[in-house]
């Protein structure tokens, strides 16, 4: 028991005095708002005491730093130890206009990279492709070939400087790029450091960038799995990803159920396809979480996090070495609470956001710029975003001491709340027969589907508040200058792959491509052939169609 008896008696008999008072306040102030939620719509009391986490016990549910079940980190010394990682996301036009972005931000303290792919990258084509028209550059940057590769990570020190790349159906084809322009440059595989996103289940649940059905999906994600704990050690190859989850309009609970059991699935897929001992690549899996504008919610739920995937690791998987049991995450601001009315109130928006990351003890983060709810971000725009961390850092003292809500009443009992309603869904997704079998019946498709339409019912009713939004607006207009990709960045694109196309070895490309065939017919990893490839300068589409032509193509069953 966390509480003596005798705490929780007089705390008992000072909470019915407390109410009675409170009875008398209410009868004369009958307006009151009657109900008090999270943005998730979790149901907060007036006050929480010890009764309310009077069943947990420190050594099994809390504990210390560093060790099980993590709930308060995984690093014994925190942040004392090393600050999180600042992670900018950037990416937008050419290769060369993103590698000078990403040079700017390193500049001015940023210690790890992170990249946004264009749509047609996304989509597994090339920049020439006319399904990609009018798209090259917008989104994030365009990569056709490795020499665009080389391009993006010129004068970047790829055995001191971790990156990670925003890219799901084509993963295995960037990360062979990455991986090749290692070796020309003369750096190892087992140097490198980085993540790929490579989340397909989170894309048939919310994000929707398809190529390939489900099955084969996963298939080629648990290749990149066995690739990268046979050669490149340090690298993240899958960030599993709730952020685009919450930002489709879960709520923070289905957020983390989804997620959680997305890592599951592939966990069971590696052990299964691959016959690989689970604490043989568990250390490798990262997540990625939206970090929303409920800032207690938050905290709770990335504490929950921990706590769930070091039970679920160590008593599902049976996994032995403790790094296994860990909750390693990345986050990210919510964009969806980014408003394009007022959009300086979106900087105050970031910083409390960031600051919930930070106290629910993320390893990296993200901060949003003001200006990305209407276009890419700006110099200056993004410049405010780094200081953002960097103020909390350096200047709030929340990175003094480990975990500092700890032992907080309302705190824990949330997390527990949320942790406990994670496990439904959990289980659930489990009597469905897996991820994959729920996602086919379009079970957390609909479920987010449902809180979203609750929620935008609760901003048009005033139930929920969004600031300049439903209340406090203004109709005076806010100049924000407009960072716009010219469509000349797509004609110069074009150019340049028609001439690789033009100088390449077609008779290696043709080799290339009928290995990468033959490997996913007969279910071989695919990643020492893409490798093989991208040297060739074959492209990501052609690359792409392959997994088309052999797997097929997905079709959203959409859903109502």
């Amino acid at each position: 028991m966390y509480f003596a008896d005798k705490v929780l008696k007089d705390s008992s008999e000072m909470k019915k005095k407390w109410e009675d008072e409170v009875k008398r306040i209410v009868a004369k102030n009958p307006d009151q708002k009657p109900r008090w939620s999270t943005i998730s719509d979790l149901e907060i009391k007036r006050l929480y005491t010890p009764e309310d986490i009077k069943d947990m016990d420190f050594e099994k549910d809390i504990g210390y730093p560093g060790q099980y079940p993590y709930l308060r980190g995984n690093q014994a010394t925190g942040y004392r130890g090393k600050d999180w990682t600042f992670r900018m996301f950037s990416g937008m036009g050419d290769a060369k206009t993103t590698n000078e972005r990403w040079h700017l931000l390193l500049k001015q303290g940023q210690t790890g990279l992170s990249t946004a792919f264009d749509f047609p990258t996304l989509m597994g084509y090339d920049s020439d492709s006319p399904k990609a028209r009018g798209e090259c550059g917008k989104c994030g940057v365009a990569i056709d070939t490795l020499e665009d590769f080389l391009q993006l990570v010129d004068g970047i020190p790829m055995d001191r400087v971790t990156t990670s790349m925003t890219i799901n159906p084509p993963a295995t084809v960037l990360w062979a790029m990455y991986c090749a322009a290692a070796e020309t440059r003369g750096v190892p595989l087992d140097k490198i450091g980085g993540t790929i996103q490579n989340d397909m289940l989170k894309e048939f649940i919310a994000q929707k960038t398809f190529m390939c059905p489900p099955e084969p999906s996963v298939k080629l994600i648990s290749d990149t799995v066995e690739f990268g704990a046979k050669y490149v050690p340090r690298w993240n190859t899958i960030s599993i990803s709730g952020y685009h989850i919450r930002e489709a309009g879960s709520t923070a609970v289905q957020e983390l159920a989804f997620t959680l059991r997305d890592g599951m699935e592939y966990v069971e897929d590696v052990i299964r396809r691959k016959k690989m001992d689970v604490d043989s690549f568990a250390s490798r899996l990262s997540f990625f979480f939206n970090s929303h504008s409920d800032f207690f919610e938050e905290i709770a739920k990335m504490r929950a996090a921990r706590r769930i995937w070091a039970k679920a690791m160590r008593e599902r998987y049976h996994a032995k070495d403790p790094r296994s049991w860990w909750l390693r995450f990345h986050t990210q601001t919510a964009g969806c609470s980014l408003t394009a009315q007022q959009p300086y109130n979106n900087v105050v928006r970031t910083a409390l956001e960031a600051l919930a990351a930070v106290l629910g003890g993320t390893q990296s983060l993200h901060t949003n710029s003001l200006d990305e709810v209407l276009c890419l971000p700006s110099d200056d725009a993004v410049q405010i975003a780094l200081r953002t961390q960097q103020i909390i850092a350096d200047e709030t003292g929340v990175a003094n001491t480990i975990d500092p809500l700890a032992g907080s009443y309302f705190v824990e009992a949330l997390t527990n709340e949320i942790e406990e309603k994670a496990w439904e869904y959990i289980h659930k997704i489990d009597d469905m027969g897996g991820m994959v079998a729920a996602i086919d019946k379009g079970f957390p498709q609909l479920e987010i589907a449902d809180s979203a339409y609750l929620f935008q019912k609760q901003i048009d009713s005033k139930e929920k508040i969004m600031v300049g939004v439903n209340k406090y607006v203004t109709d005076e207009p806010v100049p924000i200058s407009l960072l716009e990709i010219d469509d000349s960045v797509e004609d110069e694109q074009i150019k340049r792959l028609t001439a690789i196309r033009r100088k390449r070895d077609s008779k290696a490309v043709k080799t290339c491509l009928e290995n990468i065939k033959n490997a996913c017919k007969k279910g071989d990893n695919v990643m020492p052939y893409c490798i093989e490839a991208v040297k060739e300068l074959v492209s990501v589409q052609e690359i792409c169609d392959v997994y088309r032509e052999v797997y097929g193509e997905y079709r959203d069953p959409g859903l109502y």
